[in-house]
């Protein structure tokens, strides 16, 4: 009787990979916080808030429950609310939007550049153009550091500054990029990051922090992460949240952070040969001179009339898993629709929609597992 062998999937993210290469300093970590207890804001929280400062250059961080939290407790603290604008790329995940109407502002969305996925500076202007046209304020704007790699921030920050605007960067899927030398952390007002497993850095949970050199605002975030606390935790000075960043998931990244620049590393070397195999055959990412990348995703787009459903399934029959982010921009989902979008549409965001595909993308992808992956691309699209 014929069996067939059974193919062993790429993972596409490879935590276990992590897990044991860490090993025993994970255990070891956790294992403190068990003996002393301090399950909230315990010492590790501070120790990790000093290790991520040291790290990217900001003055001040802030750790909180995730990233979206992150990025609410900046709008909080600023006090965004009904009547304000706050300008979004429109490609990508749901939580840059989100938080801007949790406070009851109007996000105002925008396209994106077609070959960095990021911010599109000329559509920003438009996207300025139109708040103003629709009697907003304009307070804020949001620039995500797509995939790995970071937006223009200079051109971003002139435009806001012109425009009496504060940036809040959206750095869940980049921290540990650079831009124009310096790490992010320090473009803009503050910065958001997240620590979700998925990330290049990420937890066992959820987690994310908030980087900012403006010592008011530290404080205030710092407030408005335990229920908008004043002098103790009965004199709540303003509405606030419950935002705190366990104690285990600070001591687990403590230990991941003292790796990650070396997985960082390895993450641009798998890029570096995903781009020499498969060049060719798709629109590989391309980097902005201005900054470098931590490869969050590896995101192609395939050639025009390419069935995606069809080369995704082929991929998935020789084990290799794919995922679409993002199959739908923001602007034309359900929840969002009726929020303004810069004027002349986004149709660059609504492009890319139907062409990207991302990869299995870490640092633990060696190459003859990657060669497996460049040669299911190249036999789909054969």
């Amino acid at each position: 009787m014929n069996q067939q062998l059974r193919v062993e999937p790429v993972p596409f993210i490879d935590v276990v990979s992590q897990r044991r290469r860490l090993g025993s300093l994970i255990d070891q970590a956790v294992g403190r916080v068990l003996e002393h207890c301090q399950f909230i804001n315990g010492p590790e929280v501070m120790q990790f808030e000093a290790d991520l400062a040291a790290f990217s250059g900001a003055k001040h961080v802030v750790a909180c429950a995730s990233g979206t939290d992150a990025l609410l407790m900046v709008l909080m603290a600023k006090g965004i609310g009904p009547g304000d604008a706050v300008i979004c790329p429109t490609f990508t995940f749901c939580a840059t939007g989100e938080v801007v109407a949790l406070t009851g502002a109007s996000p105002v969305f925008v396209d994106v550049d077609e070959v960095t996925f990021n911010m599109d500076i000329e559509s920003l202007k438009r996207g300025v153009a139109t708040a103003k046209r629709l009697g907003l304020k304009l307070k804020a704007v949001i620039p995500v550091d797509l995939f790995g790699q970071p937006a223009d921030h200079d051109a971003i920050a002139a435009i806001a500054a012109e425009e009496g605007m504060f940036v809040l960067d959206d750095a869940a899927q980049s921290f540990g990029a650079s831009y124009k030398g310096r790490r992010l952390g320090t473009c803009g007002l503050a910065t958001a990051t997240s620590f979700f497993p998925a990330k290049p850095l990420g937890c066992y949970g959820d987690g994310g922090a908030i980087f900012t050199d403006d010592a008011d605002l530290a404080e205030t975030l710092r407030s408005v992460r335990v229920h908008g606390q004043g002098s103790d935790k009965y004199d709540n000075v303003r509405l606030g949240l419950t935002a705190r960043l366990d104690t285990i998931q600070a001591a687990i990244l403590i230990e991941k952070l003292k790796i990650f620049d070396d997985e960082i590393a390895a993450r641009q070397r798998v890029a570096d040969r995903y781009a020499q195999g498969l060049a060719d055959v798709v629109t590989v990412p391309a980097v902005a001179p201005f900054g470098n990348s931590t490869w969050a995703q590896y995101t192609i787009r395939l050639p025009a009339g390419t069935d995606r459903d069809a080369f995704a399934a082929s991929l998935k029959a020789k084990g290799v898993p794919t995922a679409v982010y993002y199959v739908k921009p923001m602007h034309l989902q359900t929840a969002y629709r009726h929020y303004p979008a810069a004027d002349g549409g986004l149709p660059v965001s609504e492009k890319l929609s139907t062409e990207v595909i991302s990869l299995p993308m870490h640092a633990y992808l060696d190459a003859p597992t990657q060669q497996r992956v460049i040669d299911a691309v190249r036999a789909a699209l054969a």
